[in-house]
């Protein structure tokens, strides 16, 4: 259980999750490299990437001296995904939506579940489920002021908003009360067209205003 709170508490002072969905296999590990070199070192490698499972094992294997680097997968949409994922070294599991199956395997292997919810009884469910993190998607819609609005009845909850998350709303999104922060396209959709040195420009930008951010706190 010490492994799981580690990764948890890992994701929570990483503070932004690079959300990287790879064209290829090798495009999926540059990304998640620029981003981690720009600052960034939660690392959410999506399924809809190409061999993801490959490429989480191989990010997990480069980075397994540096305890700050914490990489895990997402859109993970069923059980045999989310073992295929902890086999490969994953050590928090994303899904769009929540999934019994997915929460069972997570809660059995001890490794933190995190699936995006949209109304009270889905983050209910989730909790219920001994989710430990609740995703906020898409973020883009449900806007702000949720969080602020599912703290009342769930004070409890942990909620990572993911989605429409950028450098320019990251501190009104943490000053609603965000867990943390999944950045996908704003972060990092510069690697889809090969461009690394721009992934981790923007990296350091998210990591400055971070910072700043937790400097004013």
């Amino acid at each position: 259980m010490l492994k799981k709170f580690q990764a948890l508490k890992a994701v929570q002072n990483a503070g932004v999750l690079a959300v990287v969905r790879g064209t290829s296999e090798e495009n999926s590990y540059q990304t998640a490299v620029a981003s981690i070199k720009g600052g960034v070192k939660a690392i959410e490698l999506a399924f809809t990437s190409p061999n993801a499972d490959v490429t989480i094992k191989r990010l997990s294997e480069d980075y397994a001296d540096d305890p700050d680097v914490v990489v895990g997968a997402g859109t993970v949409l069923d059980g045999p995904t989310a073992r295929m994922a902890m086999v490969a070294g994953a050590r928090f599991i994303v899904s769009p939506s929540f999934n019994a199956e997915v929460a069972k395997l997570c809660n059995l292997y001890a490794i933190p579940y995190m699936p995006g919810c949209f109304s009270p009884t889905e983050v209910q469910t989730a909790l219920m489920s001994g989710s430990d993190v609740v995703k906020i998607f898409p973020g883009a819609i449900a806007g702000t002021k949720m969080i602020n609005e599912l703290h009342g009845p769930f004070p409890q909850a942990n909620f990572m908003p993911s989605g429409g998350v950028s450098l320019a709303n990251l501190k009104d999104w943490l000053a609603a009360g965000a867990f943390c922060c999944g950045a996908g396209g704003s972060l990092v959709g510069p690697g889809a067209k090969g461009d690394y040195d721009q992934v981790t420009k923007n990296a350091q930008q998210f990591h400055d205003e971070l910072a700043r951010i937790r400097q004013e706190d």
